[in-house]
């Protein structure tokens, strides 16, 4: 029987309540990415150019660390993928957390959470992050119902 994952970053909360939702809709594993070095509202600040969020978005070598891993990847057929968008991009610990495996074979659907952006070329731009996976724009899930959690998942599982 096909495993399936649903990892997720969250700075504020609302792509974890939709992680966590899809997670038991779907009778999958749940993962938090965690920063190393926590983001603070000051680090979220998007009108301020200098801010953490802001320079990873401009720099797309940055690559934050994480606290931990998930154990046994290669258990896994199906991962789905969950980020506030920043600037029509992934924040770039999704990138730390695509690189941190061999992901060769599965299934990785990208969803996001955002205060107005779309997902823009995010799943072109992560693809380089996990050669041989199969990657999927699932698309933007703010305010999902369970019902549509429902959908979005027998989409790809």
């Amino acid at each position: 029987m096909a495993k399936t994952l649903v990892a997720y970053f969250s700075a504020s909360g609302t792509t974890m309540d939709i992680a966590s939702r899809l997670a038991r809709m779907t009778d999958s594993d749940l993962f938090a990415i965690v920063p190393a070095d926590p983001y603070t509202s000051a680090d979220l600040d998007w009108r301020d150019k200098q801010s953490r969020s802001t320079l990873e978005a401009a720099d797309p070598s940055r690559r934050p660390a994480i606290t931990s891993k998930v154990e046994h990847i290669e258990d896994y057929d199906t991962i789905f993928l969950g980020f506030p968008i920043w600037w029509y991009v992934a924040p770039a610990i999704i990138n730390t957390f695509l690189e941190s495996y061999d992901l060769t074979g599965k299934t990785v659907v990208l969803f996001a959470t955002s205060g107005g952006s779309g997902m823009g070329k995010t799943a072109s731009i992560l693809r380089a992050s996990a050669p041989g996976a199969k990657i999927v724009d699932g698309g933007i899930l703010n305010n999902a119902s369970n019902t549509e959690l429902e959908k979005f998942a027998a989409r790809y599982l």
